[in-house]
């Protein structure tokens, strides 16, 4: 298993390295194509490939024609299957947190987060995690054809860390907690709707940049394609790359403007830190596609995620 492992994950960085040089033939098509559209002179450095390069524009079709890359290997199969997710914590958690990720309703401090995001998203397992290293855990997942783990740690007793690792070979992206309001939390418990399992709708907001579309890509495909019925809504809102998390469930009375909006819980703040083109197990090995570094920041450089 292990000697399959690295030979999967070979092939793997072997396609991705291809992707430069299919970056640049890519180009070298779009310039022909470009000039053939406008009636424009072939550029004079592609004169010696424009016969070979037109016949290779001549036999693309609409998929064909858009320029793959090691992004679209990572989450190729994942409109094909529903995401299967696995929950755990750092070592011995506090009560706050494994609440966190499971969702229970007693009153003890920080077994919550971990409990509720069991039920934030669908189709996920949660599991104790006890004595078990990191590496070990991620080959449990890929023998149980698990497409993502989520990892939750704290400091003394409030969750500050999400770390989200798809499989089987990455990517891993590290975000930080912040401003963690639990439903246990929530002082309006009468206003505050219940906890639906259905597949939730998802709004994600201003992620225009292309980091922020990579981010996007990443949270998107932890969630289940909903039906059009559901009334459940979940909304990651960047703002100044603060990623708002927000749970609602709506019921319509009367008229179609008659909406009312319920907020479930839990609600919470992530900001990403870093980006690895691996798993988690291979944090000081895998290439690091990129790293949040506030002391380089200008005002210019801020909100990397959007507008």
């Amino acid at each position: 298993m292990l000697k399959r492992n690295t030979r999967l994950r070979m092939e793997y960085l072997y396609r991705k390295s291809l992707e430069g040089k299919e970056r640049e033939y890519y180009e070298k098509k779009r310039k022909i194509r470009e000039a053939l559209e406008e009636g424009k002179p072939i550029p004079t450095e592609l004169r010696n490939e424009e016969a070979a390069l037109r016949q290779e524009i001549d036999l693309e079709d609409e998929y064909t024609a858009v320029q793959k890359t090691h992004i679209d290997d990572e989450y190729a199969t994942a409109s094909e299957k529903d995401p299967k997710i696995l929950l755990t914590t750092s070592r011995e958690p506090s009560q706050r947190l494994g609440q966190f990720v499971k969702v229970c309703f007693c009153t003890l401090p920080i077994v919550i987060f971990h409990l509720e995001l069991k039920l934030v998203f669908p189709n996920a397992a949660r599991m104790n995690r006890g004595s078990q290293v990191i590496s070990e855990i991620i080959e449990f997942c890929r023998a149980h054809e698990y497409t993502d783990v989520i990892f939750v740690h704290e400091h003394r007793g409030e969750p500050d860390n999400l770390v989200i690792c798809h499989l089987p070979f990455g990517p891993t992206a590290f975000f930080e907690l912040l401003n963690v309001v639990t439903r246990h939390d929530i002082k309006d418990k009468k206003a505050m709707g219940t906890m639906s399992e259905a597949y939730p709708h998802l709004i994600l907001d201003n992620f225009s940049s292309k980091l922020g579309q990579r981010t996007a890509n990443i949270l998107k495909h932890l969630f289940p394609v909903p039906k059009p019925e559901t009334k459940r809504i979940i909304t990651f809102a960047n703002k100044s790359d603060y990623i708002s998390f927000r749970h609602h469930v709506y019921e319509k009375h009367g008229g179609p403007k008659s909406v009312e909006l319920k907020e479930v819980g839990p609600r919470f703040e992530l900001r990403l830190y870093q980006i690895i083109l691996g798993t988690v197990d291979q944090q000081n090995e895998a290439q690091k596609e990129w790293v949040l570094r506030p002391y380089m920041n200008t005002a210019k450089k801020q909100n990397v995620l959007g507008a």
